[in-house]
């Protein structure tokens, strides 16, 4: 299968991935920034925006997928959804990933007894079912649970709902599959294995992955963890300044 991959600038090569329920689109501004330093990928995952569909539609086949649009050693930068496949990808081919950002991301989404840091099993069982009743209400719902908490919510949601409308929304298959995905990843125990340098950006005031997910990979990992005051699930558009200058300082050490 091909991906959809957008290319800007020069420089070393750094790949975005983004979350559920959009496409690469959501990156423009935080690539076009980039840019001027990197040479930036923005992918569409499989089933979203520009990208055909894969079957199987695991985190090990989306891996592959990127693994072979991509022959030469790139950073990564995984947003949510993005940043587990970004985990799969360095765990499975090591030489591949030179760092790793985690935005917003958690090896393990769904709250189970030890761990709580995560989505409700009914919250993510609620979005399954409604997909199937109303496709484009569930995923409008589910843009707004991603702002929910931040200090510039209206400003971000308005941001993500101009993003998904500028490709084609996600293929009904994936957004179904990627909530399986979701519900039964689990990368805690291999965390450890991972050998590249690795950043973790997160607000603070994020409902679907608290902060207390990065400071859980801090300590496991002993990755710096950059908190965004006042940011829920996308600091890279409520807190875009600080997050550049941190993604910089971190890959210009590289």
């Amino acid at each position: 299968m091909s991906l959809y991959i957008e290319t800007l600038g020069h420089g070393e090569d750094l790949v975005l991935l983004h979350g559920w329920g959009i496409h690469g689109g959501v990156w423009q501004s935080t690539a076009e920034r980039l840019s001027t330093h990197y040479c930036v990928h923005v992918v569409d995952l499989p089933g979203c925006g520009g990208s055909e569909m894969v079957s199987p539609y695991d985190l090990a086949s989306l891996s592959r997928s990127l693994d072979a649009a991509f022959p030469l050693p790139v950073h990564v930068l995984g947003w949510s959804l993005g940043g587990a496949v970004g985990i799969q990808w360095a765990l499975e081919v090591p030489d591949k990933v030179r760092s790793l950002t985690l935005c917003a991301s958690s090896p393990c989404f769904m709250q189970c007894p030890d761990w709580p840091y995560a989505t409700s099993v009914d919250t993510l069982s609620a979005f399954a079912d409604g997909l199937i009743k109303d496709y484009a209400a569930t995923l409008e719902m589910f843009l707004g649970l991603q702002v929910m908490g931040s200090r510039d919510g209206r400003t971000v949601l308005r941001s993500l709902q101009s993003s998904l409308e500028k490709r084609s929304i996600p293929q009904l298959p994936a957004l179904i599959a990627g909530l399986e995905i979701l519900k039964n990843t689990d990368l805690r125990g291999r965390i450890p294995e991972l050998a590249c340098p690795l950043l973790l950006q997160y607000g603070d005031r994020d409902r679907m992955t608290p902060l207390e997910v990065g400071h859980w990979l801090a300590q496991v990992s002993g990755a710096q963890l950059v908190m965004h005051t006042g940011a829920g699930h996308a600091p890279f558009i409520s807190h875009e300044g600080a997050f550049i200058a941190a993604q910089l300082d971190f890959l210009l050490q590289q």
